[in-house]
């Protein structure tokens, strides 16, 4: 049994991320008897515009220095869009930044993020067509569908929900994601991401959307708590839980 501190950089209008991950390693560890305590800074971020996303990654910097002061063995910047609205490819200049930023503050840590780990997720099972379900405006969705394509994968077709206030995004009923994803054109797709969104809820949905797609299932949140985990050596399949956690 081991002990693991993780540190979760998250916006501060998010209420999901707290919840999620944590609760996906709670199903980790009582298989395998890990410990795993969560350390969170918040970075500003009410509304899910480029401009308050792009302020918000220029804070990260100080969020990591603060978790660093907590010697946690991984961080997480638990915000998919504020870092796929930046271009292609921006994940690995972030993960680089912050991890720097955590080493001239005196700690040698891995840094993962949800985009990155979405994108390493989708690879891992092999989808190389998706279809997605997103909370955002549109024209932030457009960007993330451009972003995974940029990644090598496919987007089938993506629904947007068109919520713009984070805190609402929270608030969004998960038991309706099965039905919203009913709707999703599946033709040759490999794979559903049932929210490309930490903050959109999910976690319990994906049993129920699995069925009803019958296809694998990856959210924002999943493929952040394997990134976090394959970065601890602490990863095990856990029931319930969609596609990155069947072994």
């Amino acid at each position: 049994m081991s002990s693991y501190r993780v540190g979760l950089l998250v916006p501060s209008s998010n209420t999901t991320m707290e919840t999620e991950v944590p609760e996906v390693l709670r199903r980790v560890a009582a298989t395998t008897g890990d410990r795993f305590t969560f350390h969170s800074s918040r970075m500003r971020m009410k509304t899910v515009t480029e401009s308050e996303l792009a302020a918000m990654n220029a804070d990260a910097d100080r969020a990591a220095v603060e978790l660093a002061d907590a010697s946690v063995d991984v961080m997480a910047y638990a915000c998919l869009v504020a870092i796929m609205a930046q271009g292609r490819g921006a994940h690995r200049d972030i993960e680089n930044r912050l991890t720097k930023t955590s080493a001239d503050a005196g700690a040698s840590v891995d840094v993962v993020s949800s985009a990155g780990a979405l994108v390493a997720g989708l690879h891992h099972i092999g989808a190389r067509k998706v279809s997605l379900v997103t909370p955002y405006l549109k024209p932030l969705t457009a960007r993330v569908v451009d972003y995974i394509e940029g990644e090598g994968i496919e987007v089938q077709d993506a629904i947007s929900l068109e919520v713009d206030d984070n805190l609402a995004v929270g608030r969004l009923d998960q038991g309706q994601l099965p039905e919203i994803a009913r709707r999703l054109d599946t033709r040759g797709a490999d794979a559903v991401v049932l929210s490309a969104c930490v903050q959109m809820p999910s976690l319990e949905a994906i049993p129920a959307a699995e069925a009803v797609v019958d296809l694998p299932v990856v959210t924002a949140s999943t493929a952040t708590s394997w990134q976090v985990l394959s970065a601890l050596g602490a990863y095990a399949p856990v029931p319930g839980t969609g596609a990155l956690f069947r072994g």
